[in-house]
């Protein structure tokens, strides 16, 4: 018995160290998802560099609590995933989102983002925020947008004169 208690505590310091050291951790509903879909979901996101695991309730709970996650410690009910990315803040909201869109089963309950808790409306606005690249490609186009206004303005001045 002792055993199984020093065993489950030792889950709860690991989990916890691991959502202590995250960028971003988002916890999701499953229920329904074959272990082939579940498997699915796990190689997506290992290829954006996060991991996918299933906790019990009760470990995930204690471990929200003692990294300092009291809010979602409240959400750790019914059949619950985690997903924890060490280097993207974004992507496993991203992923799971876009996974949900074909597998409705996936619902994205709540998120820790840099330490900040985010509900499940929350969790999907950034789930929706574009990728990286598009926003520096947006701000180039932005930045550049006067200069070549200014040089078609010049030109058609030197064409007149």
């Amino acid at each position: 018995m002792r055993e199984i208690i020093v065993k489950k505590e030792q889950l709860v310091d690991e989990l916890a160290e691991k959502m202590q050291s995250a960028v971003s951790l988002v916890a999701f509903d499953y229920p329904g998802l074959t272990v082939a879909e579940f498997t699915e979901l796990r190689i997506q996101l290992k290829q954006a560099g996060c991991d996918a695991k299933v906790y019990k309730n009760n470990i995930a709970r204690r471990a929200a609590l003692k990294a300092g996650f009291n809010e979602l410690s409240d959400i750790f009910t019914g059949p619950k995933a985690i997903a924890i990315s060490y280097q993207d803040a974004v992507a496993p909201a991203k992923i799971l989102n876009d996974f949900a869109k074909t597998h409705p089963q996936v619902v994205l309950s709540a998120s820790i983002v840099e330490g900040g808790f985010l509900n499940d409306a929350d969790t999907k606005v950034l789930a929706n925020i574009p990728s990286r690249e598009v926003l520096l490609t947006q701000l180039a186009v932005g930045l550049l947008q006067p200069v070549r206004e200014l040089a078609v303005g010049l030109n058609m001045i030197s064409e007149e004169a």
